[in-house]
């Protein structure tokens, strides 16, 4: 079940991400890095399209991290680049070829090599509240640097940094769903409602949604994509082991396997991203023969 959600939750996600960049896109560029730029591509029909399949696909995902490990359930939801490319080449017409080819074994084979050779298991292993903040502290402070350094680069620069940091921010929401949802079976929606994380999990959305619009805004979704899918179980699984307890097979032969598993999905996300079905790839050449 933990898979079947998952996949599905992916699914959802990029096919929101594709129709919200659509609608961003032509968003003023002054609205940028604003939160006023959610409240005008609100009245977009195209843009609440994706954000209702983002949100599905958040609700699904936090099914399938309700009932998995965190290390587990990241990188399938990196594949949802798969379905982001599925729709992007059917309203493109253009064939996968092989590079899409190429970029989906990648993506795919990279999941499935992490998984199978890493075994994410929960743990009961408690820990420390220093631990904790630690990681949440790294995270959202890297988040913040990238933004910074995006702040200082020209528009048409600046997605794949605010993607890269939404990412981040998203991996970190992720991690905190999943300690919400363990909140609630073990004291009950008083003790949610009572604990900070549920309110973090609602800034991090926001803030986490802000930022990949104003991605999207700034250049095509080959900019800001990879990023973005590339990060968010990076900084997933990072929380995971970080001060979630879940544990992965440590031998040399299977963190072979694990990292490459996740240059895989990294290098994959990157090709397909740049494949020219996506929205805003850069078309092919004109053929010669066809100049005259």
């Amino acid at each position: 079940m933990v898979y079947l959600f998952g996949l599905i939750s992916a699914c959802l996600l990029g096919l929101g991400f594709v129709l919200q960049q659509h609608a961003a896109e032509q968003a003023p560029v002054s609205d940028a890095l604003s939160f006023r730029l959610l409240w005008d591509l609100v009245h977009v029909p195209l843009w609440l399209g994706g954000i209702g399949c983002m949100v599905a696909g958040q609700i699904l995902s936090a099914v399938a991290l309700s009932k998995g490990d965190l290390s587990k359930v990241e990188p399938l939801l990196a594949t949802n680049l798969l379905f982001a490319m599925a729709l992007a080449r059917r309203t493109s017409g253009q064939s996968l070829g092989r590079s899409g080819w190429a970029g989906v074994l990648l993506l795919s084979g990279g999941v499935a090599a992490f998984i199978i050779a890493g075994r994410p298991t929960g743990s009961s292993a408690q820990v420390g509240p220093l631990r904790h903040w630690l990681v949440i502290g790294l995270l959202t402070g890297l988040a913040l640097v990238l933004v910074a350094i995006a702040r200082h680069l020209p528009f048409f620069e600046e997605p794949p940094l605010l993607a890269a940091a939404a990412g981040i921010l998203y991996g970190l929401q992720d991690a905190l769903t999943r300690v919400s949802s363990q909140l609630v079976h073990h004291s009950g929606v008083a003790g949610l409602l009572t604990s900070w994380k549920p309110y973090a999990v609602v800034a991090l959305a926001v803030t986490g949604l802000m930022l990949v619009q104003s991605a999207f805004e700034g250049g095509p979704l080959r900019m800001s994509l990879p990023a973005l899918t590339a990060a968010e179980p990076l900084a997933g699984i990072v929380c995971g082991i970080g001060f979630l307890g879940d544990r992965l097979r440590t031998d040399a032969v299977a963190l072979a396997w694990q990292t490459i598993g996740l240059i895989a999905v990294v290098v994959g996300v990157y090709v397909l991203a740049r494949h020219p079905a996506m929205p805003g790839s850069a078309a092919p050449p004109p053929d010669p023969a066809e100049e005259g």
